[in-house]
């Protein structure tokens, strides 16, 4: 069996540090011996090559932890980076930004003209929530397929679509951008922080400005050969589209069983295929139908599907897909600047 030479394992020691920062804020070098199991002079090393760095800083002083002299608190230089994530809908574009901390930045939204150059519209609205700071990484969440080998995405129904948009949008920048489809998002953000928490599999109804699926087995978000692991939109039931069933249009007037019947339909294929032993309901009509719509969807379930599954509505705080984005982002720009 190999072991770590040197180098390697100061790398490993220093990405702990950082991940306890990042989970903890700021500690002592006391405190970082006791969750590491490091030694002294093993962390003293570890936080002046982090200062050095410019990764951490003297972030005040506390005495609450043993006798004596204060004990320098550390914690993470949160603006070393900065990340954006996107929300790109068919009639507006939504931007948060946050630093490598985590830590909300600034945020944007601009509306979508029908005839909208989507690379200017969408660079703008980056660089408005950004406040002058150039983001390290930006994720953008789009409707629509995009393939996970040459990242190029399928017609969406956005105004000006364009199937480079990630490419044009990081010329734009000057900062990597990764376009990933919008649902999957929503369940990157479900799934560390929302009803899927703690869950290796789930998938992900999407009920909203149309309708989609997102697949989590084994932990690891599924994206499928083309990119379409999950889109139960387009399933035909009685002659019509799935999407087009649950169209805002289509549900009005209808009473809550009803709709829970179209629904469970779906949910469904979801389970018959993949048996993920729970399904999430998301989407602007899955957060307002809540506990009491993922119950009766779960009741008609029942009467289908000899799988057991659980339905639960989505609790992600806000926009889901953006927040996707965000996370997305952040993990991609730490071990970029963490290592």
């Amino acid at each position: 069996m190999k072991t770590a030479d040197p180098t390697m394992a100061r790398a490993i020691n220093d990405r702990l540090a950082l991940d306890l920062l990042l989970e903890r804020g700021p500690l002592t070098a006391p405190q970082l011996r006791a969750l590491t199991g490091l030694s002294r002079p093993t962390v003293s090393d570890l936080i002046e090559r982090l200062r050095a760095a410019g990764l951490i800083e003297v972030a005040g002083e506390t005495g609450a932890d043993r006798r004596g002299p204060n004990a320098r608190l550390y914690g993470l230089v949160a603006d070393r980076a900065h990340v954006a994530g996107v929300d790109l809908r068919r009639d507006a574009v939504h931007v948060s930004v946050a630093d490598i901390a985590g830590n909300p930045a600034g945020a944007a939204s601009r509306p979508l003209p029908p005839a909208a150059d989507l690379a200017a519209v969408v660079a703008a609205a980056v660089t408005e929530a950004a406040g002058g700071r150039v983001p390290h990484t930006v994720v953008l969440g789009t409707p629509g397929l995009i393939d996970p080998h040459t990242g190029l995405a399928s017609e969406s129904g956005v105004p000006g679509h364009r199937p480079d948009l990630g490419a044009a949008l990081q010329h734009r920048l000057g900062a990597p951008v990764l376009v990933e489809n919008e649902v999957n998002l929503g369940a990157i953000a479900e799934h560390r922080e929302g009803a899927a928490a703690g869950r290796d599999d789930f998938a992900l109804l999407w009920l909203d400005d149309g309708v989609g699926g997102a697949v989590v087995l084994d932990g690891r978000l599924r994206r499928g050969a083309s990119g379409g692991a999950g889109e139960v939109g387009l399933l035909k039931f009685g002659g019509a589209n799935f999407c087009d069933l649950l169209d805002e249009r289509a549900v009005a007037g209808l009473g809550d069983r009803v709709v829970a019947a179209r629904i469970a339909k779906a949910v469904f294929v979801l389970v018959a295929v993949l048996d993920p032993g729970l399904v999430v309901l998301g989407g602007s009509l899955g957060r307002a139908g809540g506990d009491r719509l993922a119950g009766l969807v779960g009741e008609r379930l029942g009467e289908l599907s000899p799988a057991a599954a659980e339905v639960r509505a989505s609790l992600v705080e806000g926009d889901a897909v953006l927040r996707g984005a965000v996370l997305t982002a952040l993990d991609l720009v730490r071990d970029d600047v963490f290592g």
